[in-house]
């Protein structure tokens, strides 16, 4: 067992990894230690205190990592690099091993916001990755960066045209999409009209949307009009 397991089993929560496993359905309960997420300050604190930059910088190299824990652990470490090259850099070394919604929907940092003429060339290299949460990340990161004013149809388009079986990357399109229609109704609402997406992303956006707060009653009657059979 590594160091950093050893500081993660010290935290553990059975109940709490029994809970949380059935979330992430496509993670074995054994891969569960069971951390709540406040306690990952006091993982951290104990971390900086008795491990030195080097096992740490080793443990962001050192993958797949064992257990659903120290991915969390890494997305941490990630989103606080202050530095954005390095933060790509090691966003991309760690991409191919995200093998849940958990983990991939937790990534995201400050330094992002600022250098969003080079993300977006990052984001259409990773919408077009075959790996599922590669794609995923890209549209959150599309959701989270690219809807207010660096907002082009040109993003929309992108994730308009995969086409998958693949459940998490059609969530997460709904979820862009209804997003969009919140934050950019006039361009999102052409995208249902003129039914770009797979009838799936299409319903699922509009349910979505239809559950936001932020939706008018009348975009929601309206988006009501054009749900798909």
């Amino acid at each position: 067992m590594t160091e950093i397991q050893q500081i993660l089993y010290k935290y553990q929560d059975q109940k709490y990894a029994d809970f949380t496993s059935k979330l992430v359905p496509t993670v074995p309960r054994e891969k569960f230690i069971g951390i709540r997420s406040p306690v990952y300050k006091k993982v951290l604190k104990e971390i900086k205190d008795n491990l030195s930059d080097t096992q740490i910088k080793d443990f962001l190299q050192d993958l797949p990592h064992e257990y659903q824990e120290e991915n969390c652990l890494h997305v941490i470490f990630l989103n606080n690099i202050k530095d954005y090259d390095e933060y790509i850099q090691k966003l991309e070394l760690f991409l191919p091993y995200i093998d849940n919604w958990a983990v991939s929907d937790s990534l995201g940092a400050k330094i992002l916001e600022n250098n969003s003429q080079k993300l977006i060339k990052k984001i259409h290299i990773w919408i077009q990755d075959e790996r599922t949460y590669t794609k995923r990340v890209a549209m959150l990161f599309l959701k989270k960066y690219f809807l207010d004013e660096n907002f082009s149809q040109e993003y929309l388009e992108w994730a308009s045209k995969i086409r998958t079986e693949e459940y998490y990357v059609n969530m997460m399109t709904a979820w862009l999409f209804a997003e969009a229609l919140i934050k950019q109704w006039d361009t999102a609402i052409k995208f249902l009209q003129e039914q770009k997406l797979d009838t799936w992303t299409h319903n699922k956006t509009i349910q979505k949307a239809r559950e936001s707060f932020r939706i008018t009653t009348e975009q929601k009657e309206y988006l009501k009009t054009l749900k798909r059979k």
